[in-house]
């Protein structure tokens, strides 16, 4: 796989600054190059919103791509687009002047929300989707809708996510983690790890957090990042009403190895989302021995399948807060979780998978 060139188009990439922004695209990054791929990356790496931002991050964005397209266009093979709309848009034009064999992975918010928006943005995604040479998908769900709402046969998708990195994700004594972390050794701990948005469900969280104390003497923490600042002023007058003050933590964003530190402190990670494309915090979780909780939407239906995890209705906080108290206060539970958490993490490895995306570059081989 020498002097193969790849240009990775992404709309979210981690920085020194925002490090969890986009970081599965930069974890398969690092990965391609582990094996001596040659692969450049025009990014966005400023997850701010606002319009002032928004306008200025796209604009740089689109003058990064603009001088790679006329000073290397023509030297890479594969152009891989995250994100259908808007990074798939500026990959149809590598292809369309250089013939630049273009893939697209659709992520869930790009086809579930973004294409949504007006029927200008669904025609534009399903141009992207047309012009690609393939499509990978990181869930079931998400490549049934893109085959069936786009017309897209089946030999031009594939369902590839993005893959745990196990060297990271590990288990690690819970005891020793939560000195680490700066915690009490005796609390309960249920951990969340996303963006603050309202989408993940976290009105409905708190909402089912404050039955769940009723039966469990139980703390919350948060990790992520601050995406919307009227929704997390939401979030915190929700906790307020509620009095959980003293037992609501946010502890903003995190890198890799802190996040797998609190997932092994924690006695189970909660992800009450709307929608998912894939859930990838989720596996990362079960990787480390921690229970998870999820929702039954998109790709977090099938990855918690199996008793791997326990999935519940989408915005159904009495729901949310039993299997809480049920994962808190079941031996049983926990260690089911456990085990079958470890197989999907087994089978969803970071390395196993990446080799499925080199074939999706090089169908013949190279």
């Amino acid at each position: 796989m020498e002097n193969k060139n790849i240009l990775v188009i992404t709309n979210m990439y981690p920085s020194s600054q925002y490090k969890s922004f986009g970081i599965f695209v930069k974890n398969q990054v690092e990965a391609l190059k582990e094996q001596q791929l040659q692969v450049d990356v025009v990014s966005i790496t400023n997850p701010k919103s606002g319009k002032v931002s928004v306008l200025t991050k796209y604009l740089l964005w689109f003058l990064k791509t603009v001088f790679h397209l006329i000073f290397k266009g023509y030297k890479y093979e594969v152009v891989h687009a995250h994100y259908v709309f808007p990074s798939g848009y500026l990959g149809l034009v590598f292809k369309k002047l250089f013939k630049t064999r273009l893939i697209v992975t659709a992520h869930g918010g790009d086809i579930e929300k973004m294409a949504k928006k007006s029927p200008r943005l669904f025609r534009m995604t399903q141009s992207v989707l047309h012009g690609a040479d393939h499509i990978i998908a990181v869930g079931e769900d998400l490549y049934e809708q893109i085959k069936k709402d786009y017309s897209i046969p089946s030999d031009k998708l594939s369902i590839i996510n993005m893959g745990v990195n196990r060297q990271i994700f590990q288990p690690v004594n819970q005891q020793e983690a939560r000195i680490q972390c700066g915690i009490e050794r005796e609390e309960q701990i249920v951990l969340f790890v996303g963006n603050l948005i309202e989408q993940k469900g976290l009105l409905e969280l708190i909402q089912a957090f404050e039955i769940a104390v009723q039966s469990a003497d139980v703390q919350l923490y948060l990790i992520g990042a601050e995406k919307q600042p009227l929704f997390k002023k939401q979030l915190e007058e929700e906790i307020h009403k509620r009095q959980l003050e003293s037992r609501v933590h946010f502890l903003g964003t995190k890198d890799q190895t802190d996040i797998a530190l609190w997932m092994s402190a924690a006695d189970c990670l909660v992800l009450p989302a709307h929608m998912e494309g894939f859930g990838l915090v989720a596996l990362e979780a079960m990787s480390c021995g921690t229970p998870v909780i999820g929702t039954n939407v998109g790709g977090l239906r099938h990855l918690l399948s199996g008793n791997a995890g326990i999935i519940t209705s989408v915005k159904n906080p009495v729901e949310l807060a039993n299997a809480m108290v049920e994962v808190l206060s079941s031996k049983d539970t926990r260690d089911t979780l456990i085990r079958n958490g470890f197989k999907k993490a087994e089978e969803n490895e970071q390395r196993q998978l990446l080799q499925k995306v080199i074939n999706v570059y090089f169908p013949s081989g190279g």
